[in-house]
């Protein structure tokens, strides 16, 4: 059955869809009036004299005082025939269903051509209103198998409409959704959207992996489910700015008019107010939800898209849901408005530039979903969640096959998982050997452990995070799955449990659950299916349910995209005479393939002194890095830091944004303790996202340990070019410094030559022909190994 267009009265609907016909109309409305006087609605007579009643009305509203003397016989028919067209369009929109029309206009269509009309397209679908294209595609799938042959064509470009209209204008995703979209699908849309514009890119790509799965793999798909959703389309945005008169042309501004511009931005849209009748359907959400919370999530039209994830560039919002209604309606609100005001941030504005996307006119849509999970005491959480790809951006061992997939797995919600923590690890998975670990001794698998988790407070109705010995017990119910015993220094699976086992014992390491459950064959089939119908490889959030038993996981499928991932350029050999101090470094954990060549320009910061300044010294170091991001665009550098770039943990590396190292060829991070904690490289994370995206090169040096090397001597003697560069800067010489590689060796530069097990950085004379970096980044999809 039909339905209204969104929010629009029926009689709009029926509108539209008649002025499809013009020569047709009269004929139709003939028809529903018959119907009308046939089922009893309205009798013929009381039609007329309705009908005169309103003409004579509607002179007197014209302007005509003596109506028989000023309007001749044929335009007071002409206006009788134009109010009765509206009544007939009234009471046939109020008392009959909607789709009852279409099929009026298929049956005189078919008188007309004399053969049934339901096998042609007799209306331009860009052109259609929403009900006719999904009444007409409706139509064409219950055809018999053998006659939809002739009109495969017509449903196909409905189906293609469709999409732009509801869910995405992006080219490569229509290309593969118009194969596997249906009617059904766009009516759940609507029926879960506020207002009418596209839902974007994160709703599209949950919704296209989901129809994949279950077409495409109906055994898998049993074991797979998604969270339930809802859609604010994308015309909300629009509104919302309209309504309050905010600001919305900042991608234009100078970058540094964005940064300082911000956090008004922000503030004002914090404090704009919704269209009421979205505020009334925001509340029916939250009654149908009742306690369970909500995540409220971006959804782009940019996201989720070949080769522009936007990955952690926009806001997401857990909303606990536990207060009054009121309340949870405020927090709501608060949440959407947050995500709004992200569209201008710095992060996301400089994204767009690097990616050649600022002139696209962005559009937020907003994806709200119930958060998956099973309550715990007071807490709320799934057993397990992360992030999951197709083909795997690291390897550390030559057995390990990239092509069938990596996770970073942890329990709690994703968060920890897909964002950059402090001194906290997720358990990292390459699902060709699910049990070989980077780690090789008990003490290093329990430092690199999960110790934080991240949850719903339902009693304090809050997202927090705490101590995961704080929080789980022995009476957990999936505990032997995710957690073993250290047991003498020897981690123990958790098969049992015994007066020997306590909470402080337990080490997150996921082993039985990988080794004993079907996990690893359900993801890596999901996986597998999901990116051979994208055709390129693809990442995967989720949260997974073990079943009581273990033995099987429910998935549920949170986000959908394709991977991006480093050009793998061909490497050049290393020379073999090579002297000591022309090598800058050595790493050989988990590299990538490629070369970098040509470097100009190192920026360093030095860990010793960047361990003992302040966290307002810190965040000026990480300004005056982005200041040199951008003075040195059009200059091939590298940075090396201590710790975690990106950290929001200012003590474990230097904080910057993506606006802050978009123009860097390769970011290295200086494995050394900080407070006492030794960082986890990026590898998986949205931080991560970014380096590949814009094709920087993500590498970690552990100084000290075997196979790594960092020539300290040459950086320390080495001249400090930052005044130079930033002579109005405030004084960051102590802890900051720029290399000039010609400055120390003429006619050298710096070559980073990475073959998947080990990088060198080198100093040499030899020129080497390489794409310039204002070129802009490819995106480059690799073989798999076996190909």
């Amino acid at each position: 059955m039909l339905e209204p267009i969104s929010d629009a009265p029926n009689i709009v609907t029926v509108y539209l869809q008649i002025a499809q016909y013009p020569i047709l109309a009269q004929t139709i409305r003939q028809r529903m009036r018959e119907e009308l006087f046939r089922r009893g609605i309205i009798t013929e007579a009381r039609l007329e004299a309705e009908v005169e009643d309103k003409a004579v009305l509607s002179q007197q509203r014209e302007g005509l005082i003596d109506p028989y003397v000023q309007e001749d016989e044929e335009i007071w028919l002409q206006r009788k025939r134009a109010i009765r067209d509206h009544l007939t369009d009234f009471y046939f929109a109020y008392n009959l269903p909607l789709d009852f029309l279409q099929s009026i206009v298929n049956e005189l269509l078919a008188r007309r051509m004399g053969h049934p009309a339901t096998t042609e397209l007799r209306f331009n679908p860009e052109l259609a209103p929403l009900d006719m294209l999904l009444t007409k595609a409706q139509q064409y799938e219950a055809m018999p198998e053998d006659s939809r042959a002739r009109i495969l064509h017509h449903l196909e470009e409905i189906i293609v409409v469709l999409i732009k209209t509801m869910i995405s204008d992006q080219l490569g995703f229509i290309r593969i959704a118009k194969g596997w979209f249906g009617v059904e699908d766009f009516q759940f849309i609507r029926s879960r959207r506020i207002g009418n514009g596209k839902i974007g890119g994160k709703a599209a790509g949950m919704l296209l992996a989901y129809k994949i799965m279950q077409k495409a793999a109906p055994e898998l798909a049993r074991q797979i489910n998604l969270p339930d959703s809802y859609f604010i389309g994308a015309d909300v945005f629009y509104d919302f700015i309209s309504l309050n008169n905010l600001e919305y042309n900042q991608k234009y501004r100078s970058a540094e008019e964005i940064r300082a511009e911000y956090l008004d931005t922000r503030a004002a849209y914090e404090q704009g107010r919704f269209p009421e009748e979205v505020a009334d359907r925001l509340r029916a959400i939250l009654e149908r939800a009742g306690k369970r919370p909500l995540i409220v999530r971006s959804s782009s039209l940019l996201e989720d898209n070949f080769g522009t994830s936007f990955a952690g560039k926009y806001e997401s919002y857990f909303c606990p849901n536990q207060g009054t209604p009121k309340e949870n309606l405020r927090a709501l609100c608060t949440a959407i408005r947050r995500i709004y005001a992200s569209v201008y941030s710095p992060n996301a504005l400089f994204y767009r530039k690097r990616m050649g996307l600022i002139d696209y006119d962005e559009r937020m849509a907003i994806l709200l979903q119930e958060v998956q999970g099973q309550q715990y005491q007071c807490y709320l959480f799934p057993a397990l969640a992360g992030v999951a790809f197709s083909r795997s951006p690291i390897v550390w061992n030559p057995r390990l096959r990239r092509e069938e997939g990596f996770m970073r797995l942890v329990l709690g919600l994703g968060t920890r998982a897909v964002n950059r923590v402090a001194d906290d690890y997720p358990r990292l998975v390459t699902l060709s050997h699910p049990t070989l670990r980077p780690e090789n001794s008990s003490d290093a698998i329990r430092h690199y452990s999960q110790h934080q988790i991240d949850l719903i407070d339902l009693a304090g109705n809050e997202f927090t995070t705490l101590p995961v010995k704080e929080v789980i017990d022995l009476d957990f119910p999936p505990l032997r799955w995710v957690a073993s015993v250290d047991e003498d220094d020897t981690l123990m699976p958790l098969m049992s449990l015994g007066p020997h086992v306590s909470p402080d014992r337990l080490v997150l390491t996921f082993d039985n659950l990988l080794q004993r459950s079907d996990f690893v064959r359900l993801m890596k089939g999901t996986l597998s299916t999901l990116a051979t119908h994208y055709e390129a490889p693809v990442e995967l959030e989720f949260a997974a349910t073990p079943a009581p038993n273990g033995s099987s996981v429910t998935l549920h499928l949170l986000q959908c995209r394709p991977q991006s991932a480093l050009r793998e350029e061909i490497t050049l050999p290393v020379p073999v005479d090579l002297k000591p101090e022309d090598r800058l470094f050595i790493a050989s954990r988990m590299v990538p393939q490629g070369q970098v060549s040509n470097v100009e320009y190192v920026i360093s910061v030095e860990p010793m002194h960047y361990s003992k300044i302040s966290d307002n010294r810190r965040l000026e170091i990480a300004r005056a890095i982005g200041r040199l991001n951008k003075v040195l665009e059009n200059k091939n550098f590298i940075m090396l830091g201590p710790g975690r770039w990106g950290s929001s943990n200012l003590e474990l590396g230097v904080p910057v944004g993506y606006a802050d190292i978009y123009n860097s060829r390769a970011l290295i991070e200086l494995a050394v303790a900080q407070k006492g904690v030794t960082p986890e490289p990026s590898y998986g994370t949205h931080f991560f996202q970014d380096l590949v995206e814009a094709q920087i090169y993500p590498l970690a040096i552990y100084p000290g340990e075997p196979g790594d090397l960092l020539n300290q001597s040459f950086l320390d003697q080495a001249q400090n070019h930052l005044a130079q560069l930033l002579p109005n800067d405030p004084v960051c010489d102590d802890c900051l410094k720029v290399i000039r590689i010609s400055a120390e060796r003429p006619e050298h530069h710096l070559e980073i030559s990475m073959d998947g097990e080990r990088a060198v950085a080198y100093l040499t004379k030899a020129h080497v022909e390489e794409k310039k970096p204002d070129e802009g980044p490819g995106l480059y999809f690799p073989r798999a190994d076996n190909e």
